[in-house]
């Protein structure tokens, strides 16, 4: 342990390292700010079938565990009547091992399910902190499993504090899941990156001549990626720009498609997944950043826009609204009227002083959405509940983790 006296802290997340996306991001710069304030911090996370057991980044210990639920049909119910023994068994020793004061769910999923009865079983305070997986969930979990509802009602009422990363997140929570009260922590962004870059990058590929027009997410329906293709199809052919798609999902090849239909064709580059480093230098070269989602929890995406000095345009449908200041620090539209989206990105282009004060105007609202501001939201959450709630000492635990054996 890495000193006495200090709170220990699991964050616990529905996923992690090596995958990539908002998420993950967010929980590995939480990780590293807390530990930066005297916080002992595990992540743990679900094991997808990789079996990587426990691992290290960035100096924090990272349990992979097994999370499996029980499904309807008679062959799952018995595969899950073998694994779940084994799965708590996991769970009950990264609890034994680590004595957290503290269970933080980050994104509930089947890792907020094992979470909660953790919590009960051992008597350990917990937290719930939201990124919109009730709305932005590319298989609609919550819609279709009643176990997912059930068990996110349970956790938000057994929460000492629930956050979201909006108040768009919250609603959610309030209208569907029983939450009453709530507290907005956003996402953050850190410094630019400076590790090389994983994934195709600009100076690699032969892109034609013109403007670039990028966005970077999942390549699922609720990103609307559909919605800017065929939006940059319809601007002035005089100035040609090519769209850029960083990210990977089940609509790839649709959006592929659609764009040779629309005329697209060498115009469109989807170039697959991208880390943190290779999103800052595409952003960079590209002159729009676009996130033109159905729905949006938060979009972490506009912060690095912000960071690189890339006018952004975002939706207004969801969380970007409430902190894009239009005409400000970035473009903000409404992306189903791909006719408004068109001349919002088109008018950009043509306005190159435009750009550099969107642009100089997101580098500085940037700076209110740093990582260390996250992370202090996120301690005085933790202060507050180890330091109103009667947690019982990691002796008295101890036997609550031993009546878990049974």
């Amino acid at each position: 342990m890495e000193g006495a006296g200090r709170p220990r802290v699991a964050l616990v997340t529905s996923s992690y390292h090596p995958h990539l996306g908002g998420v993950e991001a967010h929980v590995r710069h939480v990780a590293r700010e807390l530990r930066s304030r005297g916080t002992d911090v595990e992540v743990w996370t679900v094991d997808r079938g990789e079996h990587l057991g426990v691992t290290e980044l960035d100096g924090t210990l990272v349990r992979h565990l097994p999370t499996p639920l029980p499904a309807r049909s008679a062959r799952a119910l018995a595969s899950f009547g073998l694994a779940a023994p084994r799965a708590w068994y996991a769970w009950r020793s990264a609890f034994r091992a680590f004595r957290p004061d503290l269970l933080h769910v980050q994104c509930f999923g089947p890792n907020g399910v094992y979470a909660a009865a953790l919590g009960r079983r051992t008597g350990t305070p917990l937290v719930l902190s939201s990124h919109g997986e009730t709305f932005m969930d590319d298989h609609d979990a919550f819609g279709t499993s009643a176990l997912m509802r059930e068990g996110l009602r349970r956790t938000v009422g057994a929460a000492a504090v629930t956050t979201g990363c909006s108040e768009q997140v919250l609603d959610d929570l309030r209208d569907r899941f029983g939450l009453v009260g709530g507290e907005v922590v956003p996402n953050g962004v850190g410094p630019v990156p400076t590790t090389p870059a994983s994934g195709a990058l600009p100076d690699a590929l032969d892109l034609p001549a013109g403007p670039v027009v990028l966005g970077v997410g999942r390549l699922e329906s609720t990103k609307g990626f559909d919605l800017l293709v065929e939006a940059v199809a319809a601007i002035g052919p005089e100035l040609s720009p090519t769209l850029v798609i960083g990210g990977d999902g089940s609509q790839r090849e649709a959006l592929r498609a659609l764009g040779a239909r629309v005329g697209l064709g060498d115009r469109l580059r989807l170039v697959g997944p991208l880390d943190e480093s290779a999103v800052d230098t595409w952003m960079r070269r590209a002159d729009v950043v676009v996130m033109p989602s159905r729905r949006e929890a938060f979009g972490i995406v506009a912060l690095e826009a912000w960071r690189s000095g890339t006018p952004l345009v975002a939706t207004s449908l969801g969380g970007p609204a409430s902190f894009v200041t239009d005409g400000v620090d970035g473009v903000v539209v409404d992306p189903v009227n791909t006719g408004a989206l068109a001349r919002a990105v088109e008018s950009l282009l043509r306005d190159p002083q435009r750009r550099a004060a969107l642009g100089a105007a997101g580098q500085a609202s940037a700076r209110r959405y740093t990582w260390p501001v996250v992370a202090d939201a996120y301690a005085s959450v933790h202060a507050q509940v180890l330091g109103s709630a009667d947690a019982p000492s990691h002796q008295a635990r101890s036997s609550g983790s031993d009546r878990a054996r049974g």
